[in-house]
């Protein structure tokens, strides 16, 4: 196991409406708020970290005795104080703050590592031999392959198989997707012997025939004759998984016998899963599966044996239009929300007139896209096709842009005199705590914590 870092000594004031007071060197003089009913800051205290880390002492800087877990401790007098310990600043509990001294591993050494031997052969793609990359696993025999390799052996076999078998263990394959997991170990066994690592042209072959993003079902169930009785609730369950290209022909394709599938996120349909159309089968921000665009590019608007989403559910960007603030905007902090949209009325515009603006300055690469919650920011561009969720966060973010530029003397008057929360957007409390919500800008850049930039 092991060993952890640097120690964060946080003293966490019980009233939520004020900062945590961080502790990161050995010896600290703290100067912060000491009463509740003023903001003003004093020195009143400082705190020594002892030796083993499991312990501080607190000398008393004040002008007056203060409180340590009850205990009085007069004017320059100190006591060892330990995680839990509760500490006000004053000599009574009544009128002053209190504040609970914690101990707590720094953030980045904040999570134990358990220390794992793997022997690199056991990280092999049994087609090609190397250490895994992009690794997926089948299902139900769980072995481990590249994306690229597996994807090729794949089409291979549907063309020449009723089945897609392991190449392995030729168990027949029924699932197959990614496998995060142990793409991670495939990272860190590279980070530790670079000679595992293949060439980027090697590299380069093997992403372009990648084929796979999410879970693919492959096969399905043998057609039924005529003459059979009629299904039972676990056959048509069953049925509920065809397509409609599995029934039926339908814009020149049927789908094989063994054809692999996705399964819509959204209407949790069917679809036939083609690697080689134009039409997207994924949305670009979170990579989950979306049957709208195929179904409509095949003019299927009602599905026989399943679900299919219409075409409105997944479009590209600069088809889409939206008329109201999304919830998730501002960390869905509402108070930010309405400002927002006050904003946007007294520059006489509206929230369709400002995404627009920002959409293009998004599509001319005008903006800073690190903080962007999609997958593939760098790729996105206006023609991309993105879910309903992915488009609100992406109008939630452009929002933020359009906020974050605009000049102080443009905000109402008493929006431009708050203060803003040193945790900027990433700030915790303000998610259950309405008057610190209200009472700090937090569409700003965090100042403190692990979001400081």
């Amino acid at each position: 196991m092991g060993q952890t870092g640097s120690v964060l000594f946080p003293c966490v004031p019980l009233d939520t409406r004020f900062s945590d007071i961080e502790i990161r060197c050995n010896d600290m003089v703290i100067c912060s708020e000491i009463k509740p009913s003023s903001l003003e800051k004093h020195e009143w205290c400082r705190i020594t970290k002892n030796l083993g880390q499991s312990s501080a002492t607190i000398h008393n800087k004040s002008s007056d005795a203060i409180l340590v877990d009850k205990a009085v401790v007069p004017k320059d007098g100190a006591v060892d104080i330990i995680s839990g310990s509760e500490i006000v600043p004053g000599p009574e509990e009544q009128g002053y703050l209190q504040y609970r001294f914690t101990i707590m591993p720094a953030p980045e050494s904040r999570t134990q590592l358990l220390q794992i031997s793997i022997d690199p052969e056991h990280a092999k793609c049994s087609i090609c031999l190397n250490i895994w990359h992009d690794v997926v696993t089948a299902a139900p025999c769980l072995h481990n392959f590249c994306n690229g390799c597996f994807s090729e052996w794949m089409r291979r076999s549907e063309e020449k198989h009723k089945h897609v078998l392991c190449p392995q263990c030729r168990t027949t394959v029924q699932y197959v997707g990614k496998n995060h997991f142990l793409k991670n170990i495939q990272e860190e066994i590279l980070k530790v012997d670079a000679a595992l690592r293949r060439p980027a042209e090697d590299i380069a072959v093997l992403d372009s025939s990648a084929s796979i993003q999410s879970n693919l079902i492959i096969g399905s169930k043998r057609k039924r004759r005529l003459n059979m009785p009629a299904p039972t609730h676990e056959e048509r369950d069953s049925l509920r998984l065809q397509c409609p290209q599995c029934v039926a022909n339908i814009g020149g394709y049927r789908c094989e016998h063994h054809g692999a599938h996705l399964q819509c996120h959204l209407c949790q349909g069917m679809m036939p899963f083609r690697a080689n159309l134009q039409v997207p089968l994924h949305c670009k921000g979170c990579d989950r599966p979306f049957c709208g665009a195929y179904w409509s590019s095949e003019n299927v608007t009602q599905g026989v044996s399943g679900p299919v989403c219409v075409r409105e559910t997944f479009r590209p960007i600069s088809e889409r239009t939206i008329t109201r603030i999304p919830f998730i905007t501002h960390e869905m902090n509402r108070h930010e929300q309405d400002i927002t949209q006050r904003c946007i009325a007294h520059m006489e515009k509206t929230v369709p007139d400002v995404v627009a603006e920002w959409l293009r300055l998004f599509n001319n690469r005008e903006i800073d896209r690190s903080r962007m919650p999609l997958n593939h920011a760098e790729t996105i561009t206006a023609s991309t096709h993105v879910c309903n969720d992915c488009y609100d966060k992406l109008v939630g973010f452009l929002l933020y842009w359009f906020r974050i530029t605009l000049p102080r003397n443009h905000l109402p008057a008493d929006v431009a005199a708050r203060e803003d929360c040193w945790y900027g957007y990433a700030c915790r409390t303000q998610h259950h705590n309405e008057d610190h919500a209200r009472k700090r800008n937090h569409v700003c850049r965090p100042t403190r914590g692990n979001h400081h930039f």
